[in-house]
């Protein structure tokens, strides 16, 4: 692992606060009470591939711009469903307008587009945004169907 950077996150179960890597292999988990951790990291151009694609969890990529509204209203949604699905899912933000290769290589027409992939691969894709409960059906349903 390259990528040295760390975010850190509370424990929806104890509450303490934990260092977790943006790029690692396993999922987090609590250092306190051992509990699956939400894993919410930003990436870019320079470092999409070893913190998203390389994830041993399926990610759900959330390509969004400072500008838009409707990306402001999904991100408390999105980190909802991230804490929901600890230990399942990896949310990975990415703001368009300052990774531009990203923009262009997942083809982004609409802010938010949402993505999940699984070991680098888009399994499902949806633009705009909704709330936290049908973003969750919809990310289950893609995870679901991967795994099934």
């Amino acid at each position: 692992m390259s990528t040295m950077q760390a975010t850190t996150v509370n424990c929806p179960n104890c509450g303490r606060t934990n260092r977790v890597p943006v790029a690692a292999e396993g999922r987090p988990k609590c250092g306190h009470c051992k509990q699956p951790l939400p894993w919410m990291v930003d990436a870019g151009d320079d470092d999409f591939t070893e913190v998203a694609e390389r994830a041993d969890v399926p990610v759900v990529v959330d390509l969004w711009a400072t500008w838009c509204g409707p990306c402001r209203m999904v991100s408390p949604a999105l980190e909802k469903v991230a804490t929901d699905l600890a230990g399942r899912i990896k949310l990975v933000k990415v703001d368009i307008d300052k990774n531009p290769r990203l923009s262009r290589r997942f083809e982004v027409q609409a802010v938010p587009t949402l993505l999940v992939l699984d070991q680098g691969e888009t399994v499902a894709r949806q633009a705009g945004a909704a709330p936290a409960p049908v973003l969750r059906q919809w990310v289950e349903q893609s995870i679901t169907a991967r795994e099934g």
